[in-house]
């Protein structure tokens, strides 16, 4: 079932994204060769409880950790782990905040030390993929057209789109209706609707879109070993436009 958001859940949920856009400012300047993703697990964990809030998908499902970490051709689930990281790779780091049962869900890809072009153009796409997605979150709407944007751009750059993992709504739990495929069809799904709380969250691989799960049944990568990038927000759905509740430039 579809459910839209009450004004004291969405301020809720607001409150959450500010610490979860802080937490990823702070992620942003540890990103560096040589840091585990591990270490940035125990700062988000740390985080959290100095500013009064949990990471809620520790215990989802029995995941394990506070932060999903996925790693150069992993997709999304990544374990965080002790290895450390080298200049060259990327690193997206997902998590879901809860404040004071207020939720909110994003995550960043980050270029660990100076990237080259290659690099520069797949986190640019990928980003620029989120927005166009953004763009198209409006009352009236359908959830089709959020991944048409998507799937058109990104298609067009020379990249794939994941169809496996999608977007979804979010508050009072992790996961609730309806989903938010990245690609698709244009005026086609559920009409969006003022008050719905979505996250939009477009994994965008350098070769095809195809997944393969790792043996401990959360991991997914690509099937080619070719590199994936993910950029998520949590948002509004508003008849003045979008509201970003993860926005870091907000800050």
């Amino acid at each position: 079932m579809i459910t839209r958001k009450s004004k004291r859940e969405i301020e809720m949920m607001r409150e959450a994204g500010k610490v979860l856009a802080k937490c990823h400012r702070e992620i942003a300047k540890l990103i560096k060769p040589g840091i585990t993703t591990k270490e940035i697990d125990d700062f988000v964990e740390v985080f959290l409880e100095e500013h009064g809030a949990t990471p809620e998908q520790k215990g989802y499902s029995d995941y394990p950790y506070a932060t999903c970490a996925s790693v150069n051709d992993e997709i999304c689930h990544g374990f965080p782990r002790d290895e450390k990281l080298v200049k060259g790779d990327i690193v997206t780091i997902d998590m879901v905040v809860n404040l004071n049962g207020g939720l909110a869900d994003s995550a960043w890809t980050y270029a660990v030390g100076e990237p080259d072009k290659k690099t520069e153009k797949l986190l640019e796409v990928t980003k620029t993929s989120l927005y166009k997605g953004i763009e198209q979150a409006m009352p009236g709407k359908r959830i089709g057209d959020i991944g048409h944007a998507i799937q058109q751009y990104a298609e067009a750059e020379g990249y794939s789109v994941v169809r496996e993992f999608t977007g979804h709504g979010i508050g009072p739990t992790i996961h609730e209706d309806p989903q938010i495929p990245h690609f698709g069809l244009a005026g086609k799904g559920p009409r969006l609707k003022e008050g719905m709380v979505i996250t939009i969250e477009p994994m965008i691989n350098e070769g095809v879109w195809q997944s393969k799960m790792d043996d401990n049944n959360w991991t997914a990568r690509t099937v080619d070993g070719e590199r994936s990038a993910q950029f998520e927000h949590t948002l509004v759905i508003s008849k003045e436009g979008p509201i970003i509740l993860t926005d870091q430039d907000e800050l």
